[in-house]
Parts: structure tokens; C-alpha cells; sequence
């Protein structure tokens, strides 16, 4: 079956691609909607147009589009891209956690133009899936954070064994959802085992207002993989 994936860069619709091929899917393009604001209620925000870079690194099409990302309307962007490729895909694959907001609405659409929907990661284990994600060699950075208990040191803080630990107890002591399904946090994906290279980050920097921060990455570049 061929598939288009909705990706982000982050961790959650990377591994969904990785999910897909393992069930022996064809991912024949990714699509990258590109909000214009940071409060997009359906698409991924900080450093999305490195998307590109990761594409290249996984060697699938990648088409991009932006939206204005004003709630309910922004789905029309993305109904137009999946009309555009519909002849040559069978379904769409999101990386939806918990979210039944964004679940529903892939879901209806992907059913309205005839699709298959899947969400591999759908109402898994977070402990399981956490580590089922680090396990299968993902490297993930944090991109963002705007929750309590999450403070500067996390931007850029690679998502590691260690790391799951620490959000742990930071979302025994404070709500935090361990996966940030509720905007907490993002991530990007750097490498993986569905990467023939890796992304090197050459300049960065962070933005933080006491409260909330952001990890912006400014130059990346491939490189081949040790």
C-alpha cells in the first residue's frame, strides 16, 4: 500500500514512518504543512522547514505547504495537498498520540477522500512507547517547552533513557504528559535507523522568556553516518 505521511520532524511522526515501513507500507511522500503562527491547533511549529533536511536523510518526497493556521480552516490546506497525490496513495499516516482532537479530524478526512487512516501510536503505553522510541536508535532533541518543570535546560536536551526518567517525575509532580500530547514540549529528529545520514546541527540558539522557550535551529547540514 502506498502512503503519504503528515510529518512534522518530530518524534512522534518519524517513528510513525518508521512504524508504516515495518508493516511493509510504501511511503511514497511526505507532506509538511507549515503553519504561519505558533498556535496551530493540528501542525507542528518550531524549526518545520528543517523538514526538508530530514527528507533528504530518508530519501522520500517531501511536499510542503503553508497555512495560515487558523483552527478548522487549516484542514483545507491539508485536504488539498492529499487531493493532489490521491491517485497514487491508498491511505495517510499520522503520528496521532492521544490527541482525539487530531485523530478525528485525519480520520474524516482521510475517510472523505477515500483513504485509509493510520495511527500507529494510537492510545499506546507512554512508558512503552517512550522507550520503544529511544530503543530503536531515534535521536531526538527538544525544541520547545512552555509547561511547568520544564525549564531552559531542556532546549536542545537530547530525549535519551535519562531523559524519560526525569519527565517522569516531573509528570508525577506537575500533570506533564510524558509524551507531550498537550503542547508541553517539541522535538526533532536528528537521526534514526530509517536515515542514511544524520543531521549535524551547526548553529542554534535559544529564546527564553522565563517561562516558555524555543530551540531554533540556523544552519544543519547531512553528513554521513559512522
Amino acid at each position: 500500500m502506498n502512503v503519504a505521511v503528515l510529518f512534522s520532524g518530530a518524534k512522534d511522526s518519524t517513528f510513525a514512518i518508521y512504524k508504516a515501513m515495518n508493516r511493509g507500507m510504501n511511503v511514497k511522500y511526505l507532506v509538511t504543512i507549515i503553519p504561519q503562527t505558533d498556535e496551530s491547533y493540528m501542525f507542528h511549529y518550531p524549526n518545520v522547514r528543517w523538514t526538508k533536511l530530514q527528507a533528504k536523510a530518508m530519501g522520500i518526497k517531501l511536499i510542503t505547504r503553508k497555512t495560515k493556521g487558523e483552527k478548522e480552516s487549516e484542514l483545507e490546506d491539508l485536504e488539498e495537498v492529499l487531493k493532489s497525490i490521491k491517485p497514487e496513495i491508498q491511505g495517510v499516516v499520522s503520528g496521532a498520540l492521544e490527541s482525539r482532537y487530531q485523530k478525528a479530524r485525519i480520520d474524516d478526512l482521510a475517510r472523505k477522500l477515500g483513504l485509509e487512516s493510520f495511527a500507529p501510536h494510537w492510545q499506546r503505553s507512554m512508558r512503552d512507547y517512550l522507550q520503544d522510541l529511544i530503543v530503536s536508535g531515534f535521536e531526538i532533541i527538544v525544541t520547545s517547552v512552555s509547561a511547568e518543570g520544564l525549564n531552559e535546560e531542556w532546549l536542545g536536551r537530547r530525549l535519551d533513557h535519562s531523559a524519560l526518567n526525569d519527565l517522569a517525575k516531573l509528570s508525577r509532580k506537575y500533570g506533564i504528559h510524558k509524551g507531550f500530547e498537550g503542547g508541553e514540549a517539541e522535538t526533532f529528529v536528528l537521526d534514526g535507523p530509517i536515515f542514511n545520514k544524520r543531521i549535524e546541527i551547526l548553529e542554534a540558539r535559544k529564546e527564553w522568556n522565563g517561562v516558555r522557550g524555543i530551540y531554533l535551529i540556523e544552519k544543519a547540514k547531512l553528513v554521513d553516518k559512522n
